[in-house]
């Protein structure tokens, strides 16, 4: 096309085909063609002249149908040759034999591979995606792991390094974190979200558990929490396709260059906690960010600054916390039972029996009921202990169900007066008697499980030390001391004389 443009220029002078032709060392009847297609096309030199070559190739491309009938048996015959090269002993001198069986005016070999060639580069070839100011978030992990040693036992820690790069600016961060758990991953995440100081459009994670639990090319599940913590932020969460690096080519790029930016200066450190190794990771991570690029005059940092930053949602008032969801019914004494810390949290006695959704965090209970919240407690870490709402109560609205104090009053009467009495004080222990069914329930159902002569015993021994309560029934009679006779237990020891033994007038 370079030859073109000096034919059209050259004749434009006025030069002949023959000086035209030696001149730049192209058969005259070469010459004359391209001469006759530019006439064909209607279209004058000087706008042939501001065209690029490419265009020119395209615009002025051979008319000839046969060679265009040629080239497309060969495109033809791809498909196929693709799928028999994985096959054993089959190699591109085998195919192209038996292309030139079935097409013997086809193209020779050279061409034939050549041709293969440029077919498979048009097959993998992506569009250029243009990235805009504050859109995408690209998420990844390095292959290669950084870690801390032990500096007692020199233990060695493998280390998960996050990277995240936006798509205008390609602005990144870097952090060490554990592993690559639900947790870590969102804390990451959100410590990225505000070293940027603001949140982008979309999340592109790869296609980790912790962002998506179910790969899928059309429709991937997302992480329920993940999309919570997404959803606290305002942003939208895009996964990249699996085993297509294309969709997140940025931060595979980013990766790369971490490795030289950042593992490369760490190399010879040794780290003894994560603190001071993500401190090093962030020094680090500021020069590559304001170091220009290769083929640009700027830095990401500068870029970042300037297109990117404003463009960027404001980040919400409040951290995410992480989230636990739990279903439970709602049982009798109008409370719910939360592990691992078993603390009791009361709902409102009308849903007592059915079955609810509890969402929690370190810092709050909520429990819904048909989509409507209809408890919210703040969380407590006693071992357990109750958070009640008087409201919630059936006591506080003289509601009778099943379950009330004279109902377990009744059942321990007909065991014993003196079991009574017993749960008579726990009730009254509490300031509302349903936090103490649970206590009652337990400690009335050891009339099968250990007899009643046992229980009865317990209950004599417990009060006799003035505790009580479900676990204290539980130790006796776990150590066999209900079978103990409290008169046995309380007899005083008799004084032992030995002429070893000084009596009390030695310590006046």
């Amino acid at each position: 096309m370079s030859n073109l443009k000096q034919i059209i220029r050259h004749r434009d002078n006025g030069m002949a085909l023959q000086t035209i032709s030696k001149t730049l060392g192209i058969s005259r009847n070469t010459v004359k063609k391209y001469l006759q297609l530019i006439d064909s096309k209607g279209l004058t030199h000087g706008e042939l002249l501001i065209k690029s070559d490419e265009e020119l190739d395209a615009l002025l491309a051979d008319p000839d149908q046969k060679s265009d009938q040629r080239h497309q048996e060969l495109v033809s015959f791809f498909p196929f040759m693709e799928s028999e090269l994985k096959r054993t002993g089959v190699n591109r001198w085998v195919l192209w034999g038996e292309y030139r069986q079935k097409h013997p005016d086809g193209y020779s070999y050279s061409q034939f591979c050549d041709h293969f060639k440029q077919w498979r580069i048009g097959l993998s070839a992506s569009m250029r995606i243009e990235h805009v100011p504050g859109d995408k978030l690209y998420i990844d992990f390095t292959g290669d792991k950084l870690s801390t040693v032990d500096p007692v036992t020199g233990e060695i820690t493998d280390l998960e390094v996050y990277v995240a790069t936006l798509g205008c600016s390609q602005y990144s961060y870097v952090e060490a974190i554990p592993s690559q758990r639900k947790e870590d991953f969102i804390a990451a995440t959100e410590n990225a979200m505000h070293y940027f100081g603001g949140v982008p459009k979309a999340l592109v994670p790869d296609n980790l558990k912790s962002a998506v639990t179910k790969a899928d090319k059309y429709e991937p599940t997302i992480n329920s929490v993940f999309l919570d913590f997404a959803n606290h932020y305002g942003c939208a969460v895009f996964p990249a396709r699996s085993r297509k690096p294309q969709d997140k080519a940025l931060v595979e790029k980013t990766v790369s260059i971490v490795y030289s930016r950042i593992y490369a200066p760490l190399r010879n450190k040794v780290y003894h906690d994560i603190k001071t190794l993500n401190e090093d990771i962030r020094h680090h991570l500021t020069i590559h960010n304001s170091t220009p690029f290769q083929k640009r005059p700027e830095s990401r940092q500068e870029l970042f600054d300037s297109e990117e930053k404003n463009a960027l949602c404001p980040l919400p008032t409040e951290r995410y916390e992480l989230k636990e969801f739990k279903y439970a019914t709602v049982t009798k004494t109008s409370h719910l039972c939360l592990n691992p810390e078993k603390h009791y949290y009361s709902i409102p006695y009308r849903y007592i029996g059915k079955k609810v959704k509890i969402v929690y965090s370190d810092s709050y209970v909520s429990v819904f009921c048909d989509r409507e919240r209809i408890a919210f407690h703040k969380r407590s870490l006693k071992e357990r202990g109750y958070t009640t709402v008087k409201e919630h109560m059936p006591s506080a609205h003289r509601f009778v169900s099943d379950w009330n104090p004279d109902y377990f009053l009744n059942w321990a009467k007909g065991i014993h007066p003196e079991v009574r009495h017993y749960l008579q004080v726990i009730l009254d222990s509490y300031p509302y008697p349903e936090q103490a069914y649970k206590s009652c329930l337990g400690i009335l159902g050891y009339d099968k499980k250990a007899g009643r002569e046992r229980l009865i015993g317990a209950v004599k021994r417990a009060t006799h030390y003035n505790t009580y309560n479900y676990s204290v029934i539980t130790r006796i009679l776990n150590s066999g001391m209900d079978s103990i006779p409290l008169a046995i237990e309380n007899k005083t020891n008799k004084s032992i004389e030995h002429e070893n033994i000084r009596g009390a007038e030695s310590f006046k």
